[in-house]
């Protein structure tokens, strides 16, 4: 069969593999920093040349903020399915440097006592690694049989971890070029190390920063103390009031749109072995803090949320200052699940803030990303298959999970497109991504390219 060949093919090859995605992730490609725009260049040009060495059509295409890199092999034939893979080239900053075991952009193989082995590097799976699990299966192919099973177009954007600005303007100008069976996304993790997944629900998000203003200055709490407003004290009394006793969001209409699990899926999950007190005391905690009338991975996968992201006001430098802040902020976040409306969400939580404002206080409201949740049917024909190339390459049947975060271009391709997703990817849980010391399982990524390889026969 081609597959076995192709997969081969993954396994004589890998050395070569690793030294591709090291290539890559030496490029310093931090999107949020205007000083390495060129490097984010750099990235983008890397990335479209090794698509044209395995017979993509591909180009760099210019936007406001770093270019897109969109690639189109057609060699399956005009009545093979396409399907759009996406991923994403850009970094988070490595910041702080100094946690870093070694340089975030020297990547290396560490070897751990049990002979298992991790790739360490910025990027290294968030989403560089993730990415080219998959051109690396479409090379194999390439260099087996001369051709991919499907017609595929590639489409990596360079803003993702800046928030994707030029995204939706570009998805928009390029709908018809874009819009394909479904979108191959790499930018999820399996269940455990042993066991693949796909995800099949996601949360959506509303965040939005709230300052408190008062005083025309600050005052001092002697002169002033007593009379004066304090804006820390009014902002904490209005966000203190979003959650009641229960844990229950308390924003007018929050709920609307939220749908209970099926008990099919509960009994699926609770399947999984998921265990809560060790999933919490990793994190140092032990008692679950939200809804109390349900379960944890309910919580995580199929509840919204309200969570404060910062507070600041007054003085918070080393030592004591003994001031009465003229403002006062929060940045809050709310998770969004099922039909959920972000903007009818932003709108409540602005009159809750309104209607608490005292005298002399206004408030300034500062928007930031919103985009609702995301859920699929686990019957979906392209997700069947996938599981099954999932399950025959790991000797493990793929969970079917959720996710707790956001991934804001599933729903773009949705809303935009018209468009589902299969969310595919071979991230643990222990990767540190965003933080030093990031890593990528070198059985991830390799093991990743063959699945992928399985997937692209499978969906042919």
């Amino acid at each position: 069969m081609a597959l076995d060949k192709v997969l081969d093919q993954l396994d004589g090859d890998a050395d070569h593999a690793l030294e591709r995605l090291f290539t890559l992730l030496r490029i310093q490609s931090i999107s949020t920093d205007p000083a390495y725009r060129p490097q984010c260049r750099e990235a983008a040009e890397a990335m479209a040349a090794d698509l044209r060495s395995i017979g993509f059509d591909a180009e760099l295409r210019d936007t406001p903020g770093h270019p897109m890199v969109v690639g189109h092999n057609n060699d399956a034939g005009p009545d093979a399915p396409r399907f759009l893979f996406y991923g994403h080239y850009d970094v988070q900053p490595p910041d702080p440097l100094d946690l870093w075991e070694t340089p975030p952009f020297e990547p290396r193989i560490v070897e751990r006592p049990d002979g298992t082995k991790m790739i360490s590097a910025r990027g290294a799976q968030d989403d560089k690694g993730q990415l080219m699990t998959f051109v690396e299966a479409c090379r194999a192919w390439k260099t087996v049989t001369g051709k991919l099973p499907v017609r595929i177009t590639v489409f990596l954007e360079g803003e993702e971890e800046s928030g994707s600005p030029s995204l939706p303007a570009f998805l928009d100008a390029n709908a018809d070029e874009l819009r394909a069976a479904a979108a191959l996304v790499c930018d999820t993790s399996m269940w455990d190390r042993d066991t693949p997944a796909i995800c099949t629900g996601l949360r959506g998000m509303m965040s939005e920063e709230i300052t408190i203003k008062a005083a025309s200055k600050d005052l001092h709490s002697g002169l002033f103390g007593g009379p004066a407003i304090n804006p820390i004290r009014v902002l904490s009394k209005i966000i203190a009031g979003l959650h009641d006793e229960e844990g229950r969001v308390t924003l007018d209409g929050f709920y609307n749109g939220v749908h209970e699990t099926p008990d099919a899926v509960k009994e699926m999950w609770a399947n999984l072995g998921f265990d809560p007190a060790a999933f919490l005391a990793e994190a140092g905690l032990s008692k679950p803090a939200g809804e109390a009338d349900r379960t944890v991975m309910e919580q995580l996968w199929a509840r919204p949320t309200c969570e404060f992201n910062g507070i600041t006001g007054g003085y918070t430098g080393e030592g004591f200052k003994t001031v009465l802040p003229a403002e006062a902020s929060t940045k809050i976040s709310c998770r969004l699940v099922g039909d959920q409306d972000p903007h009818a969400i932003r709108a409540a939580l602005r009159a809750h803030v309104e209607a608490h404002l005292p005298e002399d206080c206004e408030a300034v409201y500062h928007a930031h990303g919103s985009s609702g949740g995301i859920a699929l049917s686990a019957d979906n024909p392209v997700i069947q298959r996938a599981k099954q190339a999932l399950t025959d390459e790991w000797g493990k049947e793929a969970a079917t999970i959720g996710m707790g975060g956001s991934i804001p271009v599933v729903g773009e391709f949705k809303d935009r497109l018209g468009m589902d997703c299969l969310l595919v990817g071979f991230g643990l849980d222990d990767d540190r991504i965003h933080s030093p010391n990031e890593k990528y399982e070198l059985s991830s990524f390799q093991r990743g390219a063959r699945s992928w390889a399985r997937i692209l026969a499978a969906l042919a």
